[in-house]
């Protein structure tokens, strides 16, 4: 009964942060000053004199996008076509439909990101776990080493490795997700194009996570070692391979939480790298659209960045609820 109860207070309150969500999520990008609709129109009506064909082009668009309608129509159309998954045509890239903008850019993000943000985790926390407990060259030398890096910000880090290793050294390409020359295909060519294109922006956001994690593992680890439970268990004997594990068990809980919110905002954490190395993910397309005031396509990207830090934080608090003795004694009680 404690962990349904636990459960369910959880679920109920993220599913109203959703709702708060998901309303702001329609409200802000149209409170943007300028009309998207005008640009439509002025490219469709170049050329044209007769201002009442221009008005009439214009209020064609503006039905044909619903921007006429009131505030609270719009929005109850756009849930409606969001429980869909139908989040309308983009204004930006018209008569392209925001559906497959992002179905055409969201797997270069989450190739890009996912693998970039586990490795980068595991390397601090495996780091950040030896320094506390080894110390001496992890501790002094590498460990600072990392935690530099990790304090460059993220445009910083991106330009430094464009700048050497790209535009220096000529070891991989400056931008793009493929060469500009290749159509998509399943051949080796493309896809030796893809990782060559790929490995600058990886590892700029795998240098960035390191020296994070690393030294959130290193505080915590140390914060346990000193713990009375670890003097008590070395006192009676217990090996210490098995007390370090449960320090180390007890100090990845925060990283766990750490981990699920890199994951949950890696598509709006990609950004700033896809911009400098002009990749071809989320980030960018999610950029292009407030260049471009484009309502449907800003919707639909910060929905599903809204969507995946509320399931990661979510997932984080489920399984908390398992692993943390804690929270385990509390329902007990």
């Amino acid at each position: 009964m404690g962990y349904k109860k636990y459960y369910t207070n959880k679920i109920i309150w993220y599913l109203i942060t959703l709702v708060i969500a998901v309303v702001l999520n329609f409200i802000l990008p149209r409170l943007m000053p300028g009309d998207p609709v005008s640009a439509i129109a002025a490219r469709a009506v170049d050329g044209m004199t007769d201002s009442t064909a221009i008005q009439a082009v214009y209020e064609d668009y503006a039905e044909k996008f619903g921007v006429n309608l009131p505030m609270s129509t719009q929005f109850l159309i756009f849930i409606k076509n969001a429980l869909r998954g139908d989040f309308g045509v983009s204004f930006s890239q018209y008569p392209r439909t925001v559906g497959n903008i992002i179905a055409s850019s969201v797997w270069w993000t989450v190739c890009l990101q996912l693998p970039a943000i586990l490795l980068g985790w595991i390397l601090g926390n495996v780091l950040g776990a030896v320094s506390a407990y080894k110390k001496g060259i992890f501790d002094k030398g590498i460990l600072p080493a990392f935690l530099f890096m990790s304090n460059v910000p993220a445009f910083g880090m991106a330009t430094v490795l464009l700048y050497v290793f790209s535009l220096k050294l000529g070891l991989a390409p400056s931008s793009g997700g493929y060469g500009f020359d290749l159509i998509p295909s399943a051949s080796i060519t493309f896809f030796r194009s893809v990782l060559a294109h790929y490995q600058l922006p990886f590892w700029s956001v795998v240098l960035i996570t390191v020296g994070g994690q690393a030294i959130g593992m290193r505080s915590m680890s140390i914060y346990e070692l000193n713990a009375d439970y670890v003097k008590y268990s070395r006192f009676m004997g217990i090996k210490d391979r098995k007390i370090v594990g449960y320090v180390f068990r007890n100090a990845m809980l925060p990283q766990i939480t750490g981990l699920a919110m890199s994951i949950g905002t890696m598509i709006g954490g990609a950004l700033v790298a896809e911009i400098i190395f002009s990749y071809p993910g989320l980030g960018t397309t999610l950029l292009a659209a407030v260049k471009g005031r484009d309502y449907p396509l800003i919707s639909a990207c910060t929905l599903i960045i809204t969507i995946m830090v509320l399931l990661a934080n979510l997932f984080v608090e489920l399984i908390y609820g398992v692993i943390d003795p804690r929270i385990k004694a509390a329902q007990q009680d």
